[in-house]
């Protein structure tokens, strides 16, 4: 190529599909194509717009290909485009751009037998980021590993100023100081990581020769597939105190303690079981069966369902879940 010429460009598209698993929020993998490696990565392909209209279109029909999982909710992400970001054998002056979606479903609800035919699984996505789970305490991994590699990150910028930067951003996406912990900055924390050496893919990418860990940071992906995801946890944990999205991830009747473990999974916080209830009235959100199940093997608990109303409105009122405790 010439001197400002400008390269041939790809467009791809990620989906990041999630649901909900008892006390475990997934997010579906796909194996690696042969000759690429052997991280998993989200479900991915080119778009066609020889095949397919739109892009939501050309989505949906490629994760029933590959997966054999029909989307319900999707909604678009982000554009990721850095340069060489998903580069593959044989290219030669390829740009490739992915747009980023978001879909949920149930687990419950999927073809189960067919999904594991096509390689993909489900993966709890506190595998992938460790850090981002709060519900039992305070992630050791910080306090061991993140914090001090972080600090000797900063304490090697070539400036002040650099270095102050520096740490800013750390304060700022991990809590520290006057700052509290916000669960929805889960981009930044990944970012910071990736940008200080501390993940796979830093090395996959050239950054650094090694990340010096006794052991990786969570699992790693394919090309800048957790970048992906840590994008789809950031929007799903905004969305729910806003908009009644938890119920794409709902049975249709459940007991508040199933809807209460599913905020929790989401959003990485243990939630007092008053407050929750709650708040889950006074917005309204749901209204009984008149029914009750025993699942549980105890007292049986009230099946609520989501009120139709709610589900009509735009916009409608999501579970705002207030600060960390």
């Amino acid at each position: 190529m010439e001197p400002g010429d400008i390269p041939p460009l790809r467009i791809g598209l990620n989906a990041a599909i999630v649901a909900v698993s008892g006390r475990s929020p997934k997010i579906l993998c796909v194996p690696a194509e042969p000759g690429i490696g052997g991280a998993d990565g989200l479900p991915y392909d080119l778009f066609d717009p020889t095949r397919h209209r739109t892009f939501e279109t050309a989505l949906r029909h490629f994760v029933e290909t590959q997966t054999a999982l029909h989307l319900g909710y999707v909604e678009q992400l982000y554009t990721f485009g850095d340069r060489d970001r998903h580069r593959r054998p044989g290219d030669e002056n390829v740009h490739s751009v992915s747009v980023g979606y978001l879909a949920l479903t149930r687990t419950d609800a999927e073809p189960g037998e067919a999904l594991a035919r096509t390689g993909s699984r489900w993966r709890d996505w506190y595998t992938l980021f460790p850090w981002e789970d709060w519900r039992e305490d305070r992630p050791a991994v910080l306090d061991t590993v993140i914090l001090p590699r972080l600090k000797t990150w900063t304490s090697e910028a070539g400036s002040d100023d650099a270095a102050l930067r520096r740490q800013s951003r750390v304060r700022l996406s991990f809590g520290l100081d006057d700052f509290p912990f916000d669960d929805e900055r889960v981009l930044d924390r990944y970012q910071l990581l990736y940008e200080a050496g501390l993940v796979e893919e830093s090395v996959a990418d050239g950054r650094v020769a090694g990340t010096g860990l006794a052991a990786p940071l969570g699992r790693a992906m394919r090309f800048d597939h957790r970048r992906i995801a840590a994008t789809a946890v950031q929007r799903l944990r905004a969305k729910i105190k806003y908009r009644p999205v938890i119920f794409e991830l709902m049975p249709p009747d459940f007991t508040l303690t199933e809807l209460q473990t599913t905020v929790e999974a989401i959003s990485g916080r243990h939630l007092h079981k008053q407050n929750f209830r709650r708040l889950v009235e006074g917005a309204e959100l749901v209204e009984p069966t008149g029914a009750s199940s025993a699942a549980t093997g105890g007292r049986p608990a009230a099946l609520y369902r989501f009120r139709a109303k709610i589900l009509e409105e735009r916009p409608a009122p999501g579970l705002r879940l207030g600060g960390r405790g």
